[in-house]
């Protein structure tokens, strides 16, 4: 994409003051370029996962064992956010924590590449980690290039970023997808290696313009606690390896013996933070009942995402066996689906926020919890509609792509009703002592989610039977309607949050 440069009079001192970029420090090309690489080679190789997964001539595993493992690889890269952000305060600081993670996923789409399922694995962890180390770090940065929360160009920045988020998770299906499926599996994911390796040069080449901040550490660790958690670190590694050995040497090590632990893990620690947060007595009375309301918001957000991050993979499964992936009779490959949404954001985004506005200024815009409880009864709706598709499939007949796309375009619409709300009330609700941590917390609600799906998959149980489709929608419908009956409860609870 070509940037756009220009000459504007903005205040010395400040990132890139002698051009910019639409309007906004130059910064910002370099991280909206890091991150549309980043995201074209994570979307990239997420639309080919669960596909290659299942494929006769990719690992041909059960249609359960793929949606496990597609959910519990979506639920390390959210939990991993947090020591990634651990690591940006306190080891390296935003900026080579980010250079250091696109390398790392780098080497992980390599490792995909090869052609041994044993190596697959080890890839799929190194995407991960760096996933988690990287997501934590860049909208530090973004954040960074702009002169404090006040600066009246701040929150378009942040929408300029995101739109780099979209284009590459846009691109990435198109291209990864169809080198991936219709030409070679590893291909796909050594391409995938390519577009990070791109983002990863010009974030070196570019950084020259980010903020002088992103290269300090925040809180960097005493020599006594750098030895600790060294310590403690080498001595959790120690237990899994000896754990892991003695599996492998008896002959009774298999794939669950690492899906599960890192399932439980995915529901346990956010339930321990949470818990943890809403224990301490540091926090006043304020506080507290702002983390009692902000409960609500988590549980239905950790629904919301259990449904909406299945188009990744149950419905993804479905679609290459049980759909008719067609228009107008030309044939496309199941991954473009992934670039539906994508593709929707960019265009209705622009459309909500013209709403928003306009109903603000008449003094009818949604509050917060409204637009909560209908983002998730639209996600519950968009699995009713899913049993549509089901149903023609159990009577022997391919359904047709536009069930499938009107399923993503109401998962869509409910995304812009609850994500950007979810963002916006974590930072507004977060206790002073807090403030930095809480936006990990709001991504623990995305691992708790994905990690329920994978705990249900892990389980035995099929997540494209009718029966299971019906319960999953009426869950999220009731959580809605719950969320909107109790509104008045959480208002109260919220405080001077609106």
């Amino acid at each position: 994409m070509a940037s756009s440069l220009t000459k504007d009079s903005v205040s010395p001192g400040t990132p890139g003051s002698e051009k910019t970029f639409f309007g906004h420090p130059r910064g910002l090309a370099t991280l909206f370029m890091t991150e549309m690489w980043e995201r074209f080679s994570y979307y990239g190789m997420r639309a080919l996962l669960p596909l290659y997964l299942v494929a006769p001539g990719g690992l041909g595993l059960s249609a359960g064992t793929a949606t496990a493992i597609y959910s519990v690889y979506l639920s390390l890269v959210y939990l991993l956010t947090m020591p990634g952000g651990w690591f940006g305060d306190r080891v390296w600081g935003p900026r080579k924590t980010v250079a250091v993670a696109g390398g790392i996923i780098m080497l992980g789409h390599l490792t995909l590449a090869l052609p041994s399922s044993g190596t697959f694995y080890a890839g799929l962890g190194l995407v991960a980690i760096g996933s988690g180390l990287l997501k934590a770090n860049i909208s530090t940065m973004v954040g960074q290039l702009y002169q404090g929360p006040d600066d009246p160009r701040r929150d378009g920045g942040f929408t300029v970023f995101y739109m780099g988020i979209n284009l590459g998770a846009f691109a990435a299906p198109l291209i990864i997808g169809t080198i991936g499926e219709n030409v070679n599996w590893h291909l796909g994911f050594a391409l995938a290696a390519v577009g990070m390796g791109l983002g990863v040069v010009q974030f070196l080449l570019g950084s020259r313009h980010l903020d002088a901040r992103s290269s300090v550490v925040p809180k960097p660790l005493s020599a006594e606690e750098r030895s600790s958690t060294l310590r403690k670190a080498a001595l959790w590694a120690g237990v899994a390896f000896v754990a892991y050995a003695v599996l492998g040497i008896t002959g009774t090590y298999t794939l669950n013996w690492v899906l599960v632990p890192l399932t439980l893990l995915g529901v346990i620690v956010p339930v321990m933070v949470i818990a943890r947060i809403k224990r301490d007595k540091d926090l006043d009375r304020a506080e507290q009942s702002k983390m009692s309301a902000y409960i609500w918001f988590f549980v239905a957000a950790a629904i919301f995402w259990m449904i909406y991050d299945q188009g990744g993979s149950t419905l993804s499964i479905f679609a290459a066996s049980s759909a008719e992936n067609s228009v107008l009779g030309w044939d496309f490959p199941v991954s473009w689906y992934q670039s539906v949404n994508p593709v929707l954001i960019m265009a209705l985004a622009p459309v909500f926020a013209w709403i928003w506005l306009a109903l603000n200024r008449r003094g009818k815009e949604p509050s917060t919890i409204v637009k909560f409880a209908s983002g998730l009864v639209l996600v519950g709706v968009s699995f009713f509609l899913f049993l549509a598709p089901l149903s023609i499939a159990e009577g022997g007949h391919k359904a047709a792509a536009l069930w499938l796309v009107a399923i993503y375009f109401t998962q869509t619409v409910g995304e812009l009703l609850l994500s950007p709300v979810g963002l916006s009330v974590t930072t507004k609700m977060a206790p002073a002592k807090y403030a930095s941590q809480m936006m990990g917390v709001w991504f623990l609600a995305v691992t708790a989610g994905d990690a329920t799906t994978g705990l249900l998959s892990i389980a035995g149980v099929d997540l494209n039977r009718t029966g299971i489709v019906a319960m999953e929608a009426t869950l999220a419908v009731l959580a809605g309607v719950a969320v909107w009956m109790y509104r008045k409860r959480v208002k109260s609870l919220m405080g001077d949050v609106r």
